[in-house]
């Protein structure tokens, strides 16, 4: 495979950073949507995997412009097995962290959680509650061992985590 032209989406010269995510119902077609999606446009393949039961999900980074081309690309790929798609022009930093559920804040207070039917709307959900709330991310669990569905963990005082 081809490494990546796009720059580290976390750091990503200064600018705003953009997440993509395509979700379908088959996994051939995730896959080719993947490849579609990294050939179109310089973005970071942040993730590309099956996940329950039988679905596919891809989430890329980079410039708002080349996420918006690599969506493009990927929606036309997937055609009819396309389930959701997003676009986060200017996604928390919080939100890339929480994929992985490596960082932890300084302190645990309330903890709240939002579950999803549709993973592409965890990661809507993670990116506004950080945006809306004084809350930290601790994870947002997306498709792996939940028939399907994803999940937002946060923490912060009760008004903001009930926010």
């Amino acid at each position: 495979m081809e490494k990546s032209k796009a720059k580290d989406p976390e750091k990503n010269g200064g600018g705003t950073m953009a997440v993509g995510c395509l979700e379908t119902s088959s996994v051939t077609s995730g896959i080719r949507a993947a490849d579609a999606m990294c050939k179109a446009a310089a973005v970071k393949l942040l993730f590309s995997s099956p996940v329950c039961p039988g679905k596919y999900l891809i989430i890329i980074g980079g410039a708002v412009a080349e996420v918006n081309s690599a969506v493009d690309a990927g929606r036309r790929s997937a055609a009819d097995t396309l389930i959701d798609e997003i676009v986060i022009p200017n996604v928390h930093p919080q939100v890339l962290k929480a994929f992985t559920a490596t960082t932890l804040p300084d302190e645990v207070a309330a903890v709240g959680m939002i579950e999803t039917f549709s993973l592409a709307s965890s990661i809507i959900a993670g990116d506004q509650a950080v945006k809306s709330a004084r809350v930290d991310l601790l994870e947002i669990r997306l498709g792996r061992a939940l028939g399907g569905k994803g999940y937002v963990l946060l923490t912060g005082e009760v008004a903001a985590v009930e926010a």
